[in-house]
């Protein structure tokens, strides 16, 4: 089992170590940060972030039991007018707990607060489509795709599409009950 923490400045080198190239930071950042990453670019991300207003909340993702940070994953581009976000920036950083159905809990339990707690109507995501694992998990978790934008980001002489997915609130009280 994993809890979600506000990502902070302390968490910072660790979140750097696992990102160790450029396309493994444009597949978990999109293209939100240059490589390599840096504490600089890591500050402006939180500087206006998880506050009760804010329009981004960084968490890092605690495995329960050894207490150890393991991932990361955001709530981004909050629209509290039209009531939806994205999330992003999804990490299981800890490569000894890949595919263990953590991604799952993080999806879960970013959904429970953007659902739950910030009361949203939709929430959507991006994700390349070569990632058939995330895909997969995004689905269990009750998203579906909207669309693909093709060849969407570049990434060195060739191109990346990425599935656009959402989740309505009516699709999360069918999914958590």
């Amino acid at each position: 089992m994993i809890e979600l923490q506000y990502f902070e400045r302390a968490d910072f080198q660790q979140l750097i170590s696992w990102i160790d190239s450029s396309s493994f930071l444009l597949q978990w950042s999109g293209h939100a940060f240059d490589y390599p990453l840096t504490e600089e670019q890591l500050e402006k991300y939180i500087e206006n972030a998880n506050k009760e207003d804010s329009d981004t909340l960084a968490y890092k993702v605690i495995n329960r039991e050894t207490k150890e940070v393991i991932g990361h994953i955001s709530l981004g581009r909050i629209d509290r007018k039209n009531n939806s976000a994205r999330i992003g920036k999804v990490l299981v950083g800890k490569k000894d707990v890949r595919s263990k159905g953590i991604g799952l809990q993080m999806i879960q339990a970013i959904l429970k607060i953007a659902f739950d707690q910030l009361h949203l109507h939709r929430v959507s995501l991006g994700v390349f489509d070569f990632n058939i694992a995330a895909i997969a998990c995004y689905e269990k978790a009750g998203f579906i795709k909207e669309g693909l934008l093709r060849d969407s980001s570049r990434n060195g002489n060739e191109y990346w599409s990425l599935w656009e997915m959402s989740m309505l609130e009516d699709a999360w009280l069918n999914v958590r009950t």
